[in-house]
């Protein structure tokens, strides 16, 4: 796709002599043709937020998720069946965000690699310059409520050549990795580790990970390593040697029975991002007091759920969303400390966002796809 430079009569349009820049504004729910990429109005940083120029920005299934509508009540089918729906891209869905209405036209982009050009009135100075993350799971009731805001789906987020964020989510770090590599972090890592810190891992637990070859699956096997527990990821066949690389001690094919595999009663922890058909067994294989978390439905929101099971093994069920606060200065210690690595498996010109979307519902990859804005003009 090619920039263009025509207004659309919305709040990206720039007023004459106003600075621009490079972005792909998602205009509505559909398919590919939503992603518009456009010459718009750079953000100018209000007091207590600063600007980055974005050097790469991660790609997750958040963006597809959420400009197909999935998180609609409406939607039963697995994200990339939704993602691939003829119907789909005729279709509104006002309840199909995050925090259910979606703020069209926007910039999505979740996750983001910059470094810091502008500092809003009374802000830090010392950050200028710096290269940043930046958390893209926000808590603006703070810590002690679950209430969230997310960048990318909830206001503007990185897939521009800059964005504004609020100056408390910015995070410098010293490290010697690439600026794609870091990219990968902010929402697979970040989700992975809150999910992890909020069952309470211990060493020598057995952890049953789905979806582990995948952006929040892969960080997950390597953050549950860190605790030292034991790891069993459930992965393609084709993606053993990688998913085992990253520090799994055994790889599950995605066809096998779990139950047959593992053992009933056999796992402390069930971390999963799939759902879909396989949550029955997935209880079946937790042992008496296990735990269950999950932060995603790759495989399909509704599951059948026999209550039994759950109460009668005295089970705990854990969603995440909303990041805790340890979460991503943890992250942040894991990578100055070379205590995990970078799961980079392609990057892409901003402006070939349908093409990465594209290949990343293959699910043929491990790890994550960055997307690189133009250089600034």
């Amino acid at each position: 796709m090619s920039w263009n430079p025509a207004p659309c009569n919305d709040r990206f349009d720039p007023a004459p002599g106003e600075k621009t820049m490079k972005a792909v504004v998602t205009e509505g729910n559909g398919g590919f043709d939503r992603l518009q990429c456009r010459l718009v109005k750079r953000p100018q940083p209000e007091s207590g937020e600063v600007l980055l120029q974005v050097l790469a920005a991660g790609m997750n299934n958040t963006e597809i998720n959420t400009r197909v509508g999935w998180y609609s009540d409406s939607v039963t089918a697995s994200t990339s069946d939704t993602a691939t729906s003829e119907v789909q891209e005729e279709e509104v869905r006002q309840d199909g965000g995050w925090n259910k209405t979606t703020p069209f036209p926007f910039i999505q982009g979740t996750d983001c690699c910059g470094r810091v050009v502008e500092i809003g009135p009374g802000g830090d100075e010392r950050l200028l310059g710096k290269r940043a993350l930046v958390r893209s799971s926000i808590r603006p009731e703070g810590f002690q409520s679950t209430e969230n805001l997310w960048m990318g789906s909830d206001f503007d987020g990185a897939f521009a050549q800059f964005v504004k964020v609020p100056q408390t989510e910015v995070f410098v770090l010293e490290c010697s990795w690439s600026d794609p590599e870091l990219a990968t972090i902010p929402c697979a890592y970040g989700t992975a580790e809150n999910m992890i810190q909020r069952c309470g891992i211990n060493a020598g637990e057995k952890v049953l990970i789905t979806g582990a070859s995948g952006g929040v699956g892969s960080a997950a096997v390597q953050l549950v390593k860190l605790r030292n527990a034991e790891v069993m990821a459930v992965a393609a066949q084709a993606k053993k040697t990688q998913v085992l690389k990253a520090g799994a001690d055994k790889v599950i094919g995605r066809d096998e029975d779990l139950v047959q595999s593992l053992g009933e009663d056999s796992v402390d922890v069930v971390i999963d991002l799939v759902a879909g058909p396989s949550f029955p067994k997935l209880l079946k294989a937790l042992r008496r007091g296990g735990r269950y978390v999950s932060a995603g439905a790759i495989g399909g929101p509704l599951v059948s759920f026999d209550t039994r099971t759950f109460y009668l093994k005295d089970l705990q069920l854990i969603g995440c969303t909303a990041w805790d606060e340890p979460v991503f200065s943890t992250l942040v210690s894991c990578i100055e400390k070379d205590e995990i690595h970078p799961l980079l498996a392609k990057t892409f010109p901003l402006e070939m966002i349908a093409d990465a979307q594209k290949e990343f519902l293959l699910k043929q990859h491990v790890g994550n796809f960055v997307l690189i804005p133009p250089h600034q003009d």
